[in-house]
């Protein structure tokens, strides 16, 4: 079973959609200030996603506490706000971006390792972008990795802990806006990581 941390945002249930239609694995949606450590206890769980939504990491119920937990335990994947909740607990600061609301970028993603979440992915690719805060570089910490940044400005767009299989994209893969080749690795590449804990 997969939890999807729900953070207030109507993209919540197109990330739902997407990951749904590549795993037959349940996938249990809670609001960000109904979730709790408790729920990671589910014997059946192989995942946590935690979605985008509107304000800062640390305004967004108990994400934050219950991502901590997590790590570790099970795979993660944080997309936009979740991403950002990922660099925040990890000890990174999350600082006022360019307003960055339904548009495109290209990303590099790498530095042409086909690893992680991106494995089968090209060296670039073109990405929805709906952000107006990110994660600033300067202070994230070195066990978390940036995977892929903006081309046109630099900005970080993916960190890693491959160790602990915890993954955050500041772009959404779920929105139309993103490459479909590379937003469909990027859930299989997931999705693969939970097969793994559903079989452990």
């Amino acid at each position: 079973m997969l939890l999807l941390i729900d953070n207030y945002d109507s993209f919540t249930y197109n990330l739902y959609q997407e990951i749904g239609n590549r795993t037959k694995q349940a996938i249990r949606v809670v609001k960000n200030d109904q979730v709790t450590v408790a729920d990671l206890n589910n014997p059946n769980l192989t995942g946590l996603i935690l979605s985008p939504g509107p304000g800062r990491p640390e305004d967004a119920g108990n994400m934050n506490t219950v991502l901590a937990a997590a790590i570790g335990k099970v795979p993660i994947l944080g997309v936009c706000l979740g991403h950002q909740a990922i660099g925040q607990v990890y000890g990174a600061k999350v600082i006022n971006a360019p307003l960055m609301h339904g548009k495109t970028s290209p990303v590099r993603q790498g530095a042409g390792e086909q690893t992680g979440i991106f494995a089968g992915c090209s060296a670039t690719f073109t990405v929805g972008r709906y952000h107006s805060l990110m994660l600033d570089p300067q202070t994230i910490p070195a066990n978390l990795l940036v995977t892929a940044r903006a081309i046109d400005d630099g900005s970080v767009q993916a960190v890693a802990d491959e160790a602990n299989h915890v993954y955050g994209v500041e772009f959404h893969p779920e929105s139309i806006m993103t490459e479909g080749q590379a937003a469909n690795q990027i859930f299989l590449n997931f999705l693969a990581y939970t097969e793994e804990k559903h079989h452990d």
